[in-house]
């Protein structure tokens, strides 16, 4: 007993030591690197400017209405607009940690800039506090409650030794994504009824969970229960990349953990609906990676699959089905 007992002290440390790897990590190692900024000003300015921000700010030189374009297809975080005053544009359609950065930045170039005089900040299409937690929390609520229903639904065929039939696979991850969004479009209402539900944000939401509960269900069919081994992590490792802009994160994050997460398509499409930008690039790659998704996850779903693959699925959690319910 002694050595199970080594044996699982080494286990918990080392799962801890992977989850502290891809969570926290990823936030205590955050650090600017070539944030995309624009500037309305000659090439010198571009010049100076990046000769003070070093490898941590990336300057385009643009004109005003290339700037704010760029801004709304969320191409760069903020726009310097040289002129008397200096005018700082931000959007509140970008994500909140670019935004903070950006401001910092711009607010410190335009201060030089102009000699010390404070510069004119203007905030396109505005943010209140709800609209930049609704996207990433809405994501992560909306794969928390297909991941629940999942599990209680192979424990429950579990109990009960039936395959489930077509009719009961395909009305889960339709069920789930349903009353899902249904639960997240009440908690926006109560946390800021201003928010916009229409059918382009009900729709999107769906489309998220359809994504979420495809690829939990697909991989609750192949592996059975062991698959929660895979799906519960990324409910703790997904949001803490997801939160951040990619310029911010170590090069290990981004390349490992954020260049692939659902997360990041399902929380940024949503920002750029919730925020009168729909229009924004971000909302396409989320239909098509979103879509992608649920397409392939509902295809595993229902695929056929003969007495001996559904065994073999279910001996993972510990019973062999005798009956067809």
């Amino acid at each position: 007993m002694t050595a199970k007992a080594l044996a699982a002290s080494l286990l918990g440390a080392l799962v801890a030591a992977v989850l502290g790897l891809l969570t926290f990590g990823a936030q205590a190692t955050v650090n600017p690197d070539h944030v995309p900024l624009a500037v309305t000003g000659p090439p010198q300015v571009v010049e100076q400017l990046a000769r003070q921000g070093g490898e941590h700010v990336a300057w385009r030189a643009v004109t005003p209405a290339e700037g704010r374009q760029l801004l709304e297809d969320k191409e760069v975080y903020g726009v310097l607009e040289l002129g008397n005053p200096v005018t700082v544009v931000l959007s509140g359609a970008i994500n909140p940690g670019g935004t903070q950065v950006a401001q910092q930045v711009l607010t410190g170039a335009a201060s030089v800039l102009s000699q010390g005089q404070p510069p004119r900040v203007i905030t396109l299409h505005p943010a209140s506090t709800a609209s930049r937690v609704v996207p990433l929390a809405g994501s992560a609520l909306l794969w928390i409650a297909g991941l629940v229903a999942g599990l209680l639904f192979v424990f429950m065929k579990t109990r009960d030794r039936a395959t489930p039939g077509l009719a009961a696979r395909i009305t889960l991850p339709l069920a789930a994504s349903v009353l899902s969004v249904g639960v997240v479009a009440l908690l926006v209402l109560l946390w800021d009824s201003t928010l916009p539900l229409g059918w382009d944000v009900l729709g999107f939401m769906l489309l998220a969970a359809l994504a979420f509960t495809g690829v939990q269900g697909a991989l609750l069919r192949l592996l059975g229960i062991r698959a929660a081994a895979i799906l519960a992590p990324l409910y703790l490792i997904a949001p803490a990349v997801a939160g951040q802009v990619p310029e911010l994160l170590h090069p290990f994050y981004r390349d490992v953990l954020w260049s692939w997460t659902p997360f990041r398509f399902s929380a940024e499409g949503l920002r750029s609906l919730l925020q009168g930008t729909g229009s924004a690039p971000d909302v396409t790659t989320g239909l098509i990676v979103l879509g992608a998704m649920a397409a392939a996850g509902l295809l595993v779903i229902l695929w056929p699959a003969s007495a001996r693959q559904e065994a073999e699925a279910n001996s993972a959690n510990g019973v062999v089905p005798v009956g067809v319910h």
